[in-house]
């Protein structure tokens, strides 16, 4: 969903498949910027980033990949480089394909359902109508500020993102 918002936002050029997954390239700012969505199964989806990354001879640093993140209420963002996969499988796959985890991370929080039975439910399901409103705000933050991500100003994009947010979904 924030790839679509990014894509739609700077108008990139149509998605077309390939890798196991739809492309498109587009600049932000100064920066040109392919954006990938695996159409494998979540857990496979470091065979498509991996097969992209080799054919463009992309390297690792220059990789960010956008996650729900269950530690983090909904509406919060982190961007963090590197680090574990915390039972993440989507993240396993791209450290198995990869060949490291040191690629940039963007986490969308999506809140922890509270019981860890309910997990993959939670994770698995749509969103609710309930959660429209924070869910618009993210979205719309992370395209807006996207050109400080690549430019990798993170603590930028992060705090336009937080503020976009904020004011978004502040009370009338």
């Amino acid at each position: 969903m924030a790839l679509d918002a990014i894509a739609w936002r700077y108008r990139f050029a149509p998605w077309r498949r390939k890798f196991q997954g739809e492309l498109t390239e587009g600049q932000l700012g100064p920066v040109k910027v392919l954006l990938l969505k695996p159409m494998t199964f979540m857990n496979l989806s470091g065979q498509s980033v991996g097969e992209a990354m080799r054919f463009f001879k992309i390297g690792i640093g220059d990789i960010v990949v956008f996650h729900d993140e269950l530690d983090l209420v909904p509406g919060r963002l982190r961007v963090k480089p590197g680090g574990g996969v915390a039972g993440h499988n989507g993240l396993k796959s791209l450290d198995a394909h990869l060949g490291s985890r040191d690629f940039k991370r963007v986490r969308i929080g999506i809140g922890h359902p509270g019981h860890k039975d309910r997990v993959t439910g939670h994770v698995l399901s749509d969103f609710h109508k309930s959660e429209a409103g924070w869910l618009e705000a993210i979205l719309d933050g992370i395209a807006e500020a996207a050109p400080l991500l690549a430019l990798g100003d993170d603590a930028g994009f992060m705090n336009k993102v937080a503020l976009d947010v904020q004011a978004a979904t502040k009370p009338a």
